[in-house]
Order: C-alpha cells, then structure tokens, then sequence
C-alpha cells in the first residue's frame, strides 16, 4: 500500500478535508471550517470531524489558519482579499436580482439562476454577472439570440451585469459533464427566477450532491414561480410552429457558424466542451476555465499527494 492509498484509507475525513483546501487553493480562497464540511466528499463526515482534522492539518503544518479561515498556503493576505470580495458581491446581489426579473420577460425563458464567482458570495474588481437559464425546449437559440442583440444593442455588448453564457433547455438539464468542477458550479447555482425550474435541475443532477453530499440545496422562499406576463405570451405565441423553428436552427447555425470561424485555432474537443453547441444546451466559455481549474487542482493534489476524489 502506496502513502496515498493509506492516506485515503486511513484517514477519509482528513483526505476529503485536503481535497476541500486544494479546490478552493486554486482561487486562492480561504474557508471557514462549515464552509469546508459543506464542501466535503465524505458522507460519513461531521462538522466536528471535519473540525478535528483541520486542526490536525494545520498543526502539522499542511494547512494555515487566518481568523477563522483555513487554507493551504500560509499568505494571510488570503483572507482580507476574500473578505473584500465577499463585500463586493453584497452589493452586486440585487443587481443580478434586478437583471434576472428583467431576463425573465424574454420569450421562452423558464428559469434564471446566476452562476460564477456571485453564486460562491465572491466577486473580484473584474468579474461579470453569470446567468445560467433554462429555455423552452425547441426555443433555446431563439431566446438566446434575442438576449444576445438586446446586450449588444442596448448595454453595448458590456458583459459586467448581463452575462448569459450558459442555456440549456427543459429536456436538457442533466449536465453532461461530470467532474469536480461542474459539481462544484451546479451546487453553488443561486435560483432567482423559476422556482420550479431549480427544482427540476436538481431532480436532473443529483450526481453533483454525491461530490458534495453535505452541501444543502439553495432556499427558493422568495424565489418567483414561473409566470408569463401577456406580452411574453403574445411573443411565444407570434414565435411558435414553423416560424419559430425556423428562426431557432437558424439562430443555431448561424451562431454556431460565427465561433467556428471566430475560435478556429481551437482544439476540436476542447471547442466541443468550453462551446458546447446542441439544441438543448449552450456554453460560451472561450476561455475554457473548466480545464484550467481542473489542472491546478490535479497539480495542488500532487503536490499533498492526495488522491482524485
């Protein structure tokens, strides 16, 4: 038996509680100790559990506590920038709460959550309002293309408040991609329009509560139901049948066409995850910030010699 393997075995609190640190290491983001339970792998865990490890990581030296937060590199500097960003994304909250009501009169939008940094209570002097929506099946390049022109036209194609990167539709809600990262953005996804339409995300992916089983589904009390004012209706009624599919292969093709020309240089598999393109589902992630996340934490693990959870 290998050191790791014993690490694992031996102590899978403690492993699990490493796996946590080495995660949120990538960003250089310090957690409190029911911070790093609710992040932790091990379903037998307790928040005393967790607790004891933490203690036992930081006095041998594996891991550092600041004021509360434990992290793996021993920079105090780590928490006041944290607490900065917790504080900027307080402010940014209702903003994104405004945009998803307002994102929500567009035709065939059925649910709006926000996504990225905000969903984790963390925003840094340059990071944009993520929108992840669900659609109307059938309806999903259409809704996009109309929320797309109305960013370009009337906010300037400015992405700070009225980032919408992300769409799958109804009968698409499963994420096909299944690793830590994803886990780790479908746990954290803040509701804020479309109660029912969370609900059927977490019925579609509860494969992401079994990376987190202790992180607890987001409060909907106040989260508005599905509901279309009469304007919407009309739109959705002008836009079905033939002139609506019409307009949503085309509103595919055409988009799907642009990035192809736009990212040609990149790898065809790496395109196919950061752009994913079907029917059902759109990603615009260029950057492909899934992959860059992944490879830290692979290289952070290394590094403890701790294994993949």
């Amino acid at each position: 038996m290998t050191e790791t393997d014993s690490l694992a075995v031996e102590h899978p609190t403690k492993s699990a509680v490493l796996q946590t640190l080495a995660y949120f290491a990538v960003f250089s983001y310090p957690l409190r100790r029911e911070e790093v339970f609710s992040f932790c792998k091990d379903g037998a865990a307790t928040l005393e559990g967790v607790s004891e490890q933490l203690a036992d990581l930081v006095e041998q030296g594996q891991a550092f506590a600041f004021d509360g937060f434990f992290q793996l590199k021993n920079d105090a500097s780590w928490v006041p920038k944290r607490l900065d960003c917790n504080l900027r994304a307080d402010g940014f909250l209702p903003i994104a709460r405004r945009m998803a009501r307002f994102i929500a009169q567009f035709p065939f939008v059925r649910g709006v959550f926000v996504s990225g940094s905000l969903s984790k209570h963390c925003m840094s002097a340059g990071s944009d309002i993520d929108f992840f929506i669900i659609t109307e099946p059938g309806r999903l390049w259409l809704a996009r293309t109309l929320l797309v022109v109305f960013k370009k036209i009337f906010l300037l194609n400015s992405h700070k408040y009225f980032c919408v990167n992300y769409f799958v539709d109804t009968e698409h809600l499963e994420i096909e991609e299944k690793n830590l990262f994803t886990a780790t953005e479908s746990v954290t996804l803040l509701p804020m329009w479309g109660m029912e339409g969370y609900q059927a995300f977490y019925k579609a992916n509860t494969w992401a509560w079994q990376y987190y089983p202790h992180f607890p589904l987001r409060p909907t009390m106040g989260v508005a139901p599905q509901t279309r004012g009469v304007f919407k209706k009309i739109l959705e009624k002008l836009l079905s049948g033939t002139l609506g599919n019409w307009l949503d292969r085309k509103a595919m093709r055409l988009t799907l066409g642009f990035w192809k020309k736009k990212f040609r240089g990149m790898d065809s598999n790496d395109f196919d995850l950061a752009l994913k393109s079907r029917r059902g589902v759109s990603k615009h992630h260029p950057l492909h910030f899934q992959k860059k996340v992944l490879g830290r934490f692979e290289e952070n693990l290394k590094a403890l010699k701790v294994p993949q959870p």
